[in-house]
């Protein structure tokens, strides 16, 4: 027993020399990462990851705007749902399916991940990003592609769509709203492994959806393409088509890293022990009993037994004089 006992205690030590009590700067952001292998696997998972969605999304995107439905941006949220809960599915247990550089930041923000990886996380994102649109625009028909842009991201498209201001205000909420719920869920170990899988990613994918539904529906403006969410969705269309894309394209890279921001702070903020019930639940009723049954005043039953009595005294004395 001692014996294994000294082996075990080494080992341990060992793993702590390994680990350095006190790790240095560099450590810290991950820079140790760059030297493995799972580290580069995990980057080119959201690179592919990230180009096929954003392929998938966009080539659906302008296949709901070309349906003959009176109203086909009824349509998009649903379609964004189904493809964002099949590659969450299946890129979560993989990456972490973040497939935005920033969701990457806030994940580093908040120590989800490190600094390095999120950077190469970006990277990549930008990178398969790049290349889904530089095979959009090769299938599609050239036509339509300039008719959608290839489903960039737009702010005032032939003069009918929003203000910059406007557009970056409704960028910075809706990004919020995804943070809020996706990050909160994320952030809660427990939370996450009570749900499972499937059902963090059906939240996530409801939110990410009903976002892109408040975006572009909010504003009623036709020349407005709604909220990005993703820089890397915005990017690969604006490099190949240019044009008005490039008008408030800022916008979409402000928007979400200010939200992220945003969120970072609000989150320091959130409850530690999470929600806290009363140790003794007072309802309404008990609080108004409890108030008049206190030492500064009478109770409400010895009020209405003592105002009782008196009046059949009353009655009772009125009675035997009138007698």
């Amino acid at each position: 027993m001692e014996l294994g006992e000294s082996s075990i205690s080494c080992e341990a030590s060992n793993v702590k020399g390994k680990q350095s009590p006190n790790p240095s700067f560099l450590t810290r952001l991950g820079i140790n990462e760059i030297y493995t292998l799972e580290m580069w696997r995990a980057a080119v998972t959201e690179l592919v990851a990230t180009g096929t969605f954003l392929f998938t999304l966009s080539t659906t995107i302008i296949a709901c705007l070309e349906s003959h439905e009176s109203d086909p941006k009824l349509l998009i949220p649903i379609a964004v749902f189904f493809i964002a809960f099949l590659w969450l599915m299946v890129t979560v247990p993989l990456s972490g399916g973040l497939f935005s550089p920033a969701f990457s930041f806030i994940a580093a923000l908040r120590g989800v991940i490190t600094f390095v990886r999120a950077l190469f996380y970006s990277l990549g994102q930008l990178l398969g990003a790049l290349i889904a649109y530089l095979i959009l625009k090769g299938v599609m028909d050239p036509n339509m592609a300039h008719k959608y842009a290839l489903a960039g991201c737009m702010v005032n498209g032939n003069g009918a769509g929003v203000s910059v201001g406007t557009a970056l205000i409704i960028e910075i909420l809706c990004t919020f709203m995804v943070l809020y719920v996706a990050m909160t869920i994320i952030l809660d170990k427990q939370k996450c492994m009570d749900l499972g899988l499937t059902t963090v990613c059906v939240i996530i994918s409801g939110i990410y959806a009903a976002s892109v539904f408040v975006s572009i529906t909010v504003t009623g403006r036709p020349g407005y393409g709604g909220v990005g969410l993703n820089p890397a969705r915005c990017l690969g269309p604006v490099l190949l088509m240019g044009g008005a894309l490039w008008e408030g394209h800022w916008v979409f890279w402000v928007g979400p890293f200010c939200a992220c921001m945003i969120y970072y702070a609000y989150s320091l903020m959130l409850p530690k022990r999470g929600f806290v019930r009363a140790d003794i639940e007072e309802d309404i009723i008990k609080l108004v009993r409890a108030s008049c049954s206190g030492s500064d005043c009478p109770s409400c039953v010895e009020k209405k037994v003592t105002s009782l009595y008196e009046k059949i005294l009353y009655k009772l004395s009125f009675g035997f004089i009138c007698d």
